[in-house]
């Protein structure tokens, strides 16, 4: 009788309570819910960290067990942060203008609210008109879609490029890494439709929403932890799998994957895309929290940061994924925001500020040298995991097949 994906995946009940735990813990203990004991921007980087776990167990399932070291997700997650920023930024311009031109003795006409709101959003690199991107910015409902539709087909438009042409190892990382280069410099340029390098700005303040900050950061620490487990549960589901073995398989002899007939390609486009669908909503969540976005956020540095983290974690362990960017993230956050007190040597003086890029590099060799298995490995020792004892037993259906004992020499 095969077992159930809760029986085969206990890990899961394990992460979805602890996921559980802190997201009630946070609740309980913020300004929002009363206590105070946890400020509004710490909730606001709780949120924010949550949201780049759901992009590291996304580039887990492409890279840890895929294979494919792709340096461009990041570039999918500030994708998604712009789709619903414009909505953001047009309905949050749209409600002051209407106020604005409410007091006038003539009505505007809608031609002259919607002038008026191109002025307002436009005006800082020369403009007033609604470029073609910006087509259903009003729509809620629709800007929700495109946060998965564009990314989406972007994912979909370049790993069929890339796949079908059989691109593998470094230099797939490359092309990755370069589309995310190209399409960070067209959004710096003012006429790219999304402000340029200004970006977009305010994100924080919802429309229509009159409660405090307090209670919004809450609501969008609900929403991060909510996606995280739905993304987690969804990888789980993927990788416990047969579609997961073939994914591993891929990862480990892709010559020998495509020799017993199975279409390499389709698999990892079908991970790329999904994937950066996943990127794509954790930008979504993001970006609303940090309140701004612009193209550096979309810079190669970010996805290499990204790689970074999962390789710290533990690659191919989506609880890896999730240490390691909760790890680096709430690190870096404790030293760039300048609680790290410095280190006088006399002759110099260490500013965390700094040197905790450094810092970062280093620890990056340094696993990937000493820990390969990452911070998840340790959990594997604490466990003591072992590959089951069969005690010699049949590893095949036939009585003389390979055994145990000979298949580990």
């Amino acid at each position: 009788m095969e077992r159930s994906f809760v029986a085969k995946n206990p890990s899961v009940l394990v992460f979805l309570a602890i996921l559980s735990l802190f997201t009630l813990g946070v609740t309980v203990l913020s300004e929002g819910f009363g206590i105070g004991v946890i400020s509004t921007s710490f909730v606001k980087t709780l949120g924010k960290t949550l949201c780049l776990c759901l992009i590291a167990v996304a580039m887990d399932l492409v890279w840890g067990f895929t294979g494919i070291l792709s340096l461009g997700h990041f570039a999918f997650f500030g994708l998604g942060g712009y789709m619903i920023g414009m909505w953001l930024m047009y309905e949050r311009t749209r409600l002051i203008v209407a106020e604005s031109l409410s007091q006038a003795d003539i009505p505007p006409t809608p031609a002259e609210v919607v002038d008026a709101i191109g002025t307002q959003i436009f005006g800082v690199v020369g403009s007033s008109e609604f470029p073609l991107i910006w087509a259903f910015s009003h729509s809620l409902t629709l800007q929700l879609i495109l946060v998965v539709v564009v990314p989406g087909l972007l994912a979909l438009i370049f790993g069929w490029l890339a796949f079908r042409s059989r691109v593998t190892g470094v230099y797939l990382s490359i092309l990755t890494q370069a589309m995310t280069l190209a399409l960070a410099l067209y959004l710096f340029q003012n006429d790219s439709g999304l402000r340029g390098n200004n970006g977009l700005s305010g994100l924080q303040n919802l429309p229509g929403v009159t409660v405090s900050q307090d209670v919004v950061s809450l609501w969008f620490l609900w929403a991060s932890a909510f996606a995280l487990g739905l993304g987690y549960m969804l990888a789980a589901w993927i990788v416990s799998g047969k579609f997961g073995s073939v994914l591993r398989g891929i990862r480990d002899n892709e010559a020998r994957v495509r020799f017993l007939g199975y279409s390499v390609e389709a698999y990892k486009l079908a991970v790329f895309t999904l994937t950066a669908c996943i990127a794509a909503i954790a930008g979504a969540l993001y970006y609303p929290q940090a309140g701004i976005i612009n193209p550096e956020e979309m810079a190669p540095i970010a996805s290499i940061y990204l790689a970074v983290w999962v390789a710290i974690g533990g690659r191919g362990r989506l609880y890896g994924a999730v240490i390691g960017a909760a790890f680096v993230s709430l690190l870096s956050t404790w030293f760039t925001g300048g609680q790290a007190p410095d280190i006088p040597l006399g002759f110099y003086t260490i500013k965390w500020v700094d040197w905790w890029q450094v810092l970062l590099g280093v620890s990056f060799v340094l696993v990937t040298l000493f820990a390969p298995q990452g911070i998840g490995g340790l959990f594997d020792l604490y466990t003591n995991q072992r590959h089951p004892d069969r005690h010699g037993a049949n590893l095949g259906p036939d009585e003389g097949a390979l055994r145990e004992k000979e298949a580990s020499l």
